[in-house]
């Protein structure tokens, strides 16, 4: 039977309709094994699209994709320095395939599948951030899946090829090398454990097939010379290797130690690693080399990094450790700089905290002024506050510039649907503190007008000329970036610091523990303490 490319569609008598990308001609006649594989991918956009502009073309199959599948097969067998879960890639089962010559549209389809995987854990990660917590904000720019497989299949080097996607800042190889130290001899999160009992050579079962995967992934290979569930030469040769370096008797005999050793998860340390990894995966689609402002909250610091260097560095105080107070995680552009800012105190607070102090008494919080929609200033003689609710208060509360005002004298804006901005404070206590979450959700900044200073650098000639001009004008005055600054926003708190060591904070909202459970409920799991010796 042949199948009819018309107008993007692909049809066939007898056959479903299934949708893949156009392609060039507006009618095409395909083979039967062109069909397959236009069935196999349609439900899946990423893959249909590639093949869908490939004219339905494998690239996996037969000695002509085999320096792909080659590449493909060594870039997973990294998994684990990725803090990835090897078996979420299938790799034994591809290093079989690829042995046998991988000659079947099914054959092209699991190195395709291996491949979406692979490329979309590493360049952005495996979670949707935004589906962990509320909090977090981020969007990950994440490379099309049909464009990578493009590129790929283009590649005159597929082994450099793959190399070149994954994360290769210094931050992130310092996570590595930490998770390396720490997690010697232990199976990456998400990997199955070997049941309890005895295994040697000649045994058969899935308790065999689980020593093979758990000893791979851990990249201690154990091809089969038959099937993956007998206990083969390979294996056993695999385990000794294993058990010399785990410091056990090289018998090649899984007993109840080495099942025990094997079975050893990663600790505290190891899972902060882990999900660090995992974040800077988030940040795979920003350019971390470029000029950028760099928010870590767990840290409570700010800094100007550029060319991998640090050139400026603040303590900050952000939101309160409250829902409904939290400081977000996201990435905007820095759009100017605000001398002398009035604050437009924020609803909420307005109907929370001042509107039931302004029912007492109408002279309360006398440093705001009570304003209509236009922005006119109303007397509050002429307002009777007892009469409002939250619900029906209409007017707002500003605060003129003044040395008082809850902005200090600047404020960094860099617009976002959350209204969070970095500012100055009159309230510089708090910068002593060593946790810093006191606030409503913005972030006070210790030396705010070094950042000023830092900040206009590349936007005008006389950074500190030009910004205390506008400031001892005392009116409020906007200062337009010329280039925007990224701004980011994150959560690390387990983090590299300028000389690559690892610095730990606390997890002050309790995120990265929901970032854990979501790797745990994604696949790469938090495996049981290590079973106890008989």
């Amino acid at each position: 039977m042949a199948l009819i490319i018309q107008g993007g569609t692909a049809t066939a008598q007898g056959l479903e309709t299934a949708s893949v990308a156009a392609l060039p001609a507006p009618r095409l006649v395909f083979s039967e094994r062109e069909m397959q594989l236009a069935q196999a991918v349609a439900r899946n956009p990423g893959l249909a699209d590639f093949y869908g502009t490939n004219g339905l073309k494998p690239i996996f199959l037969d000695a002509e994709g085999a320096g792909r599948r080659d590449a493909l097969i060594k870039a997973i067998g990294q998994a684990a320095g990725h803090g990835l879960p090897a078996t979420r890639y299938d790799r034994t089962k591809l290093v079989r395939l690829h042995e046998h010559g991988a000659d079947t549209i099914d054959e092209e389809l699991a190195f395709a599948v291996a491949f979406f995987r692979w490329t979309h854990d590493l360049t952005g990660g495996l979670l949707d951030p935004q589906k962990v917590d509320p909090a977090i904000k981020r969007t990950v720019n994440r490379p099309r899946a049909g464009e990578m497989m493009r590129d790929f299949a283009k590649a005159a080097d597929p082994v450099a090829w793959l190399a070149g996607i994954a994360p290769s800042g210094k931050d992130y190889r310092s996570l590595q090398q930490a998770l390396a130290a720490t997690e010697r001899l232990i199976a990456p999160a998400g990997t199955p454990q070997v049941p309890r009992g005895t295994l040697k050579e000649g045994d058969s079962g899935e308790a065999v097939a689980l020593l093979r995967v758990r000893l791979e992934s851990m990249g201690f290979a154990a091809v089969p010379l038959g099937s993956e569930t007998e206990f083969d030469g390979p294996l056993t040769s695999a385990l000794g290797r294993f058990q010399t370096e785990a410091g056990l008797v090289a018998d090649g005999v899984a007993g109840p130690r080495t099942i025990s050793r094997l079975n050893q998860g990663p600790g505290p340390i190891a899972w902060d690693l882990l999900v660090a990894l995992e974040r800077l995966r988030w940040m795979q689609g920003y350019d971390l080399d470029a000029r950028h402002v760099w928010v870590n909250l767990p840290s409570f610091t700010a800094s100007i990094n550029e060319a991998g260097r640090e050139v400026f560095s603040t303590r900050v105080v952000i939101g309160k450790d409250e829902d409904t107070h939290e400081t977000p995680e996201f990435t905007e552009s820095m759009k100017y700089i605000v001398v002398n800012p009035r604050w437009n105190v924020p609803r909420s607070i307005t109907v929370k905290e001042y509107l039931p102090r302004l029912q007492a008494n109408r002279h309360a919080v006398g440093h705001l002024d009570v304003v209509d929609r236009a922005g006119n200033v109303i007397s509050r003689d002429r307002i009777d506050f007892r009469k409002y609710t939250a619900a029906n208060f209409p007017y707002r509360m500003r605060q003129k510039p003044s040395d008082d005002n809850a902005l200090g004298v600047v404020k960094f804006m860099f617009p976002n649907p959350w209204n969070i901005y970095l500012h100055d404070t009159p309230t510089k206590h708090l910068f002593n503190q060593s946790r810093r979450a006191y606030s409503h959700g913005c972030i006070r900044v210790a030396r705010p007008l070094d950042l000023a200073y830092e900040l206009l650098v590349d936007q005008v000639r006389h950074p500190e000329q030009v910004f205390n001009k506008a400031l001892n004008s005392g009116r409020e005055t906007y200062l337009n970036m010329r280039t925007d600054i990224p701004v980011h926003l994150v959560y690390f708190t387990t983090f590299p610091d300028a000389s690559g060591k690892i610095r730990r904070y606390a997890d002050i909202y309790g995120r990265d523990a929901r970032v854990r459970a979501a790797l745990v409920k994604a696949g790469v799991g938090s495996l049981d303490s290590a079973a106890s010796e008989n």
